[in-house]
């Protein structure tokens, strides 16, 4: 599954990255989100900041450790987690556009095992639309918090 969302933030992109590379005070801004305990914390360097994160995901509670694997400041991080015989990733990415700041997130997620394939083709087109509307949903709330 590969999904982008993106939305228009009136806030500079230093305003923008300061929230988004605040890991631990997601649960503040983003309602989905419920804790995060940072695990191994590099400074301004953000590679390799690790994490446990737990928020309700269709209608469940999922815990999922990520780790930022990319990164260039005032642009983009890239976050990677592997559980449930998949791998996923993230880009979050903050571009100007006729002036105009935009948050968007880039998600994607490759079955490695049986069971993950086989559930990827069954139900990987419901859990596409449902995953957008929850990457959107963090967007927009990171978008309220910074636009009050």
């Amino acid at each position: 599954m590969n999904l982008k969302v993106e939305v228009p933030i009136n806030a500079t992109k230093e305003e923008i990255w300061k929230v988004i590379t605040d890991i631990e005070g997601a649960p503040d801004r983003i309602s989905g989100i419920e804790t995060v305990e940072v695990h191994h914390d590099p400074g301004e360097e953000l590679i390799g900041l690790k994490w446990t994160e737990t928020r309700t995901l269709f209608g469940k509670t999922a815990t999922e450790t990520m780790w930022v694997t990319e990164a260039e400041k005032n642009k983009f991080y890239k976050t990677r987690a592997e559980s449930h015989g998949a791998i996923y990733t993230s880009i979050m990415r903050i571009a100007e556009k006729n002036g105009q700041n935009y948050l968007g997130m880039e998600f994607s997620s490759q079955a490695l095992t049986f069971g993950a394939k086989f559930m990827a083709t069954v139900l990987g087109p419901l859990f596409k639309g449902a995953t957008k509307k929850a990457v959107l949903k963090d967007l927009e709330d990171i978008k309220g918090h910074l636009e009050g």
